[in-house]
């Protein structure tokens, strides 16, 4: 089993590994949109600190798990004698979620490779058409799956590891290259202090709420992936600065897109505040009217592919993992049979999106949230409220209903100042357990309830 596992060649590449596995989509598309929806640097700067605070703490959380037990997040509950009710929630559900999110996510990130020709080659086409198109959609989405599991296949040093050194330094790269074309543009000087010029008086609970959702959804916490990779993890590497590191690197791409998309959009006179459709619409037609336009497009897509392959890779193995792990299978079927059954379930996802009229327009009522779509129905539950449930399981569980001391010893392994140090004069390890034992889930409660509308 040793051989199918695997572990982390050095901390360097845990970290790529791990940063990929949080740096994606939802750092380039959906920061973004959510940004110009909720007041632009006011929103950014409400985002740093729950980042800080709140997400990292749970970072640091899931890692710990998975190296402490060597497992993935089934088998980590098991070995721990955690009760059936754990072990689903804190065990299956994350990877339950992972799969299903895979499913969709992969179809949304062919959408990028099919972004990139239309880019390249000018090809005015709608948005809404592209989408639209299952002879378009499906197969891309089907490209997404086969090089996630090809590159799943090489192991967790040989494949993963490897992948991520090559992929993440190529999109630090892209992503200065863009942002020098976007910030050039004429005009662009408003949308750069959209950015960064915070008006206050904007920062309101939504917009803590908000920031909040989009904190946990960006590190990919709550959703079995970093208990799995912590499970890599040699004991001699320090969990708490390869933690702020992935942290860092998540955030600064999160913040690197915003100089990406702003400028761009007040340079062309756009509204900041479109929603969803901010990347793949209304930046898409700005890069069409811009000099070079096409290569800035074209790069700008590859980049966002290369953001999305790198989480859905970790998407992949958790739950091949789990397979691996509990069901002795070999790392080829695991693999291969994840990978096709999450193409198989992600068909209706890609179908939803103007193909299929009664998969476009089906409705669901989240007690007073409505959703439209199978494939937003879907986000709803397994992309938003099914992590946030598993966030807060993990949470009560290392905090309240487990020996709380061996996640802390785990920890001091690669940092022996996490007890004997001092923070503000408080030792380390005395502020993260107050941070997930007490502010974590009460900021994770409330989260919960406004996905309900509780908050209006």
């Amino acid at each position: 089993m040793a051989e199918n596992r695997g572990q982390w060649g050095s901390k360097f590449g845990f970290i790529m590994a791990a940063a990929g596995s949080a740096v994606g989509l939802g750092n380039i598309w959906r920061f973004p949109y959510l940004t110009g929806e909720n007041g632009g640097a006011a929103f950014v700067l409400v985002y740093i600190f729950c980042v800080v605070l709140v997400a990292v703490p749970m970072l640091i959380n899931e890692i710990a798990l998975g190296r402490l037990t060597a497992k993935n997040p089934v088998g980590a509950i098991q070995q721990l004698g955690g009760s059936k009710l754990w072990v689903a929630l804190v065990g299956f559900l994350p990877l339950i979620v992972t799969f299903v999110v895979l499913s969709y996510y992969s179809t949304i990130a062919g959408w990028t490779v099919g972004y990139i020709f239309t880019s390249l080659f000018t090809i005015n086409m709608p948005f809404a058409e592209f989408i639209a198109n299952p002879s378009y959609v499906i197969p891309l989405g089907g490209f997404v799956i086969l090089v996630t599991a090809w590159i799943v296949l090489g192991g967790v040093s040989g494949g993963i590891e490897k992948a991520t050194k090559i992929l993440m330094p190529m999109l630090f790269v892209l992503l200065i290259v863009v942002i020098f074309r976007s910030i050039t543009l004429p005009g662009a000087g408003k949308g750069v202090e959209y950015y960064l010029v915070p008006d206050f008086s904007k920062i309101n609970g939504r917009v803590v709420l908000a920031a909040l959702t989009q904190a946990f959804f960006s590190l990919g916490v709550g959703w079995g992936m970093m208990i799995t990779y912590g499970s890599y993890l040699p004991k001699s590497q320090n969990i708490v600065s390869s933690s702020l590191w992935v942290g860092a690197m998540d955030t600064s791409v999160a913040l690197l897109a915003g100089f990406m998309v702003f400028p761009a959009v007040f340079a062309f006179n756009q509204s900041p505040a479109e929603g969803p459709t901010l990347v793949f619409n209304v930046l898409a037609n700005i890069f069409q009217q811009m000099p070079l336009g096409n290569i800035a497009g074209a790069l700008f897509f590859l980049l966002l592919f290369f953001a999305a392959i790198t989480s859905t890779i970790s998407m992949l193995e958790a739950p091949s993992a789990y397979f691996m792990d509990q069901k002795k299978w070999n790392r080829k079927k695991a693999a291969w049979t994840v990978a096709i059954v999450a193409f198989l379930v992600g068909i209706p996802s890609a179908l939803s999106t103007g193909a299929v009229g009664s998969l476009s327009t089906m409705q669901v009522d989240f007690l007073g949230v409505v959703k439209t779509g199978f494939m937003d129905i879907f986000d709803y539950l397994f992309g938003s409220l099914f992590m946030m449930l598993v966030v807060l399981s993990t949470c009560l569980y290392t905090g309240w209903f487990f020996k709380t001391d061996l996640l802390v010893d785990e920890i001091e392994q690669g940092m022996p100042s996490f007890k004997t140090g001092s923070i503000l004069g408080i030792a380390p390890y005395k502020l993260w357990l107050f941070m997930v034992r007490f502010v974590c889930p009460i900021i994770i409660g409330m989260v919960i309830l406004n996905m309900f509308g509780v908050f209006g």
